[in-house]
């Protein structure tokens, strides 16, 4: 797949997968993204979101009030902090003010307000489906800044009968309803995510322009390639690791979004890839040796970014033996190592896959996470687990209460 955005290809040869059940898989594959595209524009379903018909619970006009603030702080757990947080970390040359996320129980980030910060000056957008998510409620008591009527927070979660909705409605604050049936690792590109992004001063109408450039005929030929040999590969069990190389730090937090998104939703029934962010070439250095004479059992994803500008190296001839960095831009250099890899992974015949970005805009975001929500799900439907539950950790959290009761 390649287009002004984008650049995907798959490295991976026929020897790699299991080519019985590809009849199968090619059938389920056209079954399922018949059934979502037929869907697409109706509500109660998750791709609901990628719809040009879909509407936000939240008017623009009752944001405004809210872009005053210089300093927004995003406090949430998982699929519904994830998302803002490879929205920032993608688009961060254009956003100007101080975001700060509230991701785990860490008391060293909740101790920063009135300290370094000041909590009156600052937004924060509280969010949970459930509403009652432990983290989150423990993140917000801990804060302190529950007041009646206060101006500086707003509240996303389930309408219904969930600690943060209850709480919202007793203190008069701001409240912006999560759809019920869209989980949280799906919920980028809804309220979750679109939210926080235009208070942050991103075009969100430009992140959800391109959602269903997938569902074209070249993109959709890729986008089943790809689906069933993924299919085929997590069927196996051989390949128990894909390791997202990124040489784009840009990149990285979308890695963690795009983590949990792979690990939740086709991690059931003794199944499932590993999904181990690893950043690039740092990790050249403590983790490569593992990865490439290691154990087999390795898929690769390899991230890199197209960028003209850049610094350059100058050796001002400190060293006639450094001479081949002089005049090279950090990127070319960085370049060099990423295809060193690849090449080294084809001479072992590792299979991997590249992923090149072309550029950092609101309509290149907007393409990934569709693509990844898409494929991921089709994946799972594939090999028939649902994509869209979550039943360990769901006991887990049931576990948690009572440990604290």
């Amino acid at each position: 797949m390649n287009n002004k955005n984008l650049n995907f290809k798959n490295f991976i040869e026929k020897k790699h997968i299991n080519l019985k059940n590809n009849s199968n898989f090619s059938k389920n594959f056209s079954k399922n993204f018949k059934k979502i595209l037929d869907n697409i524009n109706f509500r109660n379903n998750v791709f609901y979101s990628f719809s040009k018909k879909f509407s936000y619970n939240f008017k623009i006009k009752d944001l405004n009030k809210f872009k005053k603030f210089k300093n927004i702080a995003i406090v949430g757990m998982g699929g519904s902090i994830l998302g803002s947080e490879a929205i920032y970390c993608f688009l961060k040359e254009k956003i100007k003010k101080k975001l700060i996320f509230i991701n785990d129980i860490d008391s060293e980030k909740i101790k920063i307000f009135d300290k370094k910060i000041k909590a009156k000056q600052t937004l924060f957008i509280v969010i949970s489906k459930s509403g009652n998510t432990i983290e989150t409620l423990s993140n917000l008591l801990a804060l302190k800044i529950i007041k009646k009527k206060a101006k500086n927070i707003i509240i996303i979660s389930e309408k219904n009968k969930n600690i943060l909705f209850s709480l919202s409605d007793k203190m008069n604050l701001s409240h912006v309803e999560h759809k019920n049936y869209i989980g949280g690792r799906y919920s980028v590109l809804s309220e979750a995510g679109m939210l926080p992004a235009y208070l942050m001063g991103l075009n969100i109408k430009k992140i959800r322009k391109n959602l269903l450039i997938n569902f074209k005929l070249k993109n959709k030929a890729f986008l089943k390639e790809s689906s069933t040999i993924f299919a085929s590969l997590f069927l196996q069990k051989r390949y128990n690791n894909l390791i997202l190389l990124n040489y784009a730090p840009k990149l990285n937090k979308f890695l963690f979004w795009y983590q949990q998104l792979l690990a939740e939703s086709l991690g059931k029934k003794s199944k499932g890839f590993l999904p181990v962010v690893s950043s690039a070439p740092k990790d050249h250095h403590s983790l490569l040796q593992l990865y490439m004479d290691g154990p087999k059992d390795k898929l690769f994803y390899i991230f890199s970014e197209i960028k003209k500008k850049d610094k350059v190296v100058k050796t001002m001839k400190l060293n006639s033996n450094i001479n081949f960095l002089n005049n090279k831009k950090l990127i070319d250099i960085k370049l060099a190592q990423k295809n060193a890899l690849i090449y080294a992974l084809k001479k072992a015949n590792i299979p991997f896959r590249e992923i090149k970005i072309k550029n950092f805009s609101e309509e290149t975001l907007g393409q990934l996470f569709s693509y990844f929500i898409l494929e991921t799900a089709l994946i799972g439907m594939i090999v028939n687990v649902n994509p869209f539950d979550q039943p360990a950790v769901e006991q887990v959290k049931i576990n948690t209460k009572k440990f604290l009761k």
